[in-house]
C-alpha cells in the first residue's frame, strides 16, 4: 500500500495520504502553536485495507458527489446504468460518490510538504470508462504549512466529447478536538440559510427554510440532533465551516470558495464525528438538471479545465 506522509517546513503539522485507496488524506495533525490537534477521524487500519473508502478521512467524490437516483441517467440522448458490481451503491438502490474514492491514484509530483495525485478514468478505472459520457482527469494537490492543510483540485477534459461533472469532498472531523474535552463541549458552525427537501436522501427539488432550533450560522452544540441534510444558501465568495471545542480552546475551520454551492452535513451514527461536505452541485444533479432545475451540474468542453480549492486549519482561540 502506497502511503505518503507530509511534514510542514515551518511547524509540527503533518498529513498522511493513502494513495492506493482514493488518494485519501486519512490523518491531519495541525500545529496551533500551543498544541497539536488530531483533526480527521479515520480507521487506524485504513492504509492496510480496513474501513470503508467512503467512511474515513477525506474521501474525494467525482465525477458526481452523493447519489444518482437508481444509478441511471441520460446524457446526450444516451441512457446509462451504473451497475452495483462496478460502483458504490447505497442501501436504497442508488449509485453513490463517484468513481475515484476506492481506486489507486498515481503520484505525479512530491516534496517533503506536498504531493500531487492524479486519477484518469480511462487509465485508472478502465472498467468504468463506459459508465460515463467522456474521459476525465482529476488532479489533487495537498500541502501542509503552519496549521493548515491546503488542497487544490484541477478537473480536466482530455476527451473529444463534453464532460459532465460534479465535485465534492466528504471529510470526517473528530469531535471533540482534544482528549480532555467531551463532544458536547463543541459548537458547530456553517453559513447556510436553507436546505433541500429530501426523500430517502434524494432531493425533491424543493427548497425549505432552516429547521427550527438549527441555527448553524450562529452555532449549535454537537449532538443537538442527527444530521444528514443537504444545505444551501452559502456565501458566494468564501465559505467557512467550523468546530469550536470550547473546553480545549481550539477551533477547526474548513474554508472553500462559493463555487461549492451546496453543503451536506452528516453526523455518522454511533460515532463522535461530523462531516462537512462541500459540493459543486446538488445530489442527483445530473437528473435534476435534465428536468429543468438549476442543480449546479457542470460541463467542460474538450481540452477545458476547472480549478478550485479547500483548506482545513486549526488554531487556538483562548
Amino acid at each position: 500500500m502506497s502511503v505518503v506522509t507530509l511534514k510542514s517546513e515551518d511547524s509540527a503539522s503533518t498529513a498522511t495520504i493513502v494513495v492506493d485507496r482514493g488518494f485519501n488524506c486519512v490523518e491531519f495533525k495541525a500545529d496551533t502553536g500551543r498544541t497539536l490537534v488530531d483533526v480527521l477521524d479515520s480507521d487506524p487500519g485504513y492504509a492496510t485495507g480496513d474501513g470503508r473508502p467512503s467512511g474515513n478521512g477525506i474521501p474525494i467524490l467525482f465525477p458526481f458527489p452523493n447519489r444518482i437516483r437508481g444509478g441511471r441517467y441520460v446524457w446526450a440522448g444516451k441512457e446509462y446504468a451504473l451497475p452495483e458490481r462496478k460502483v458504490g451503491w447505497d442501501r436504497t438502490g442508488n449509485a453513490i460518490h463517484g468513481f475515484c474514492l476506492d481506486r489507486p491514484w498515481r503520484i505525479v509530483d512530491q516534496t517533503a510538504d506536498s504531493v500531487v495525485g492524479e486519477f484518469q478514468l480511462s487509465v485508472d478505472a478502465p472498467d468504468r470508462a463506459d459508465l460515463w459520457p467522456s474521459d476525465f482527469v482529476l488532479r489533487v494537490r495537498y500541502e501542509v504549512s503552519g496549521g493548515r492543510l491546503a488542497s487544490e483540485f484541477d478537473v480536466l477534459n482530455p476527451d473529444e466529447k463534453t464532460l459532465p461533472w460534479g465535485l465534492g469532498t466528504h471529510a470526517y472531523f473528530k469531535v471533540p478536538l482534544s482528549p480532555g474535552s467531551n463532544p458536547q463541549d463543541c459548537r458547530l458552525f456553517a453559513p447556510v440559510t436553507g436546505q433541500w427537501e429530501l426523500i430517502d436522501c434524494l432531493p425533491t427539488g424543493q427548497k425549505l427554510p432552516m429547521p427550527e432550533g438549527l441555527a448553524l450560522s450562529d452555532g449549535v452544540r454537537f449532538g443537538v440532533r442527527p444530521l444528514d441534510d443537504v444545505f444551501t444558501g452559502v456565501p458566494a465568495d468564501l465559505v467557512e465551516c467550523a468546530i469550536v471545542d470550547e473546553k480545549a480552546g481550539v477551533k477547526m475551520s474548513q474554508w472553500n470558495p462559493g463555487s461549492f454551492r451546496e453543503l451536506v452535513i452528516y453526523t455518522p451514527p454511533n460515532r463522535n464525528a461530523i462531516c462537512f461536505e462541500p459540493y459543486t452541485c446538488l445530489t442527483d444533479a445530473i437528473n435534476l438538471q435534465a428536468h429543468g432545475l438549476d442543480a449546479g451540474w457542470r460541463t467542460l468542453g474538450p481540452g477545458e479545465s476547472f480549478s478550485t480549492w479547500i483548506d482545513i486549519s486549526a488554531e487556538a482561540v483562548n
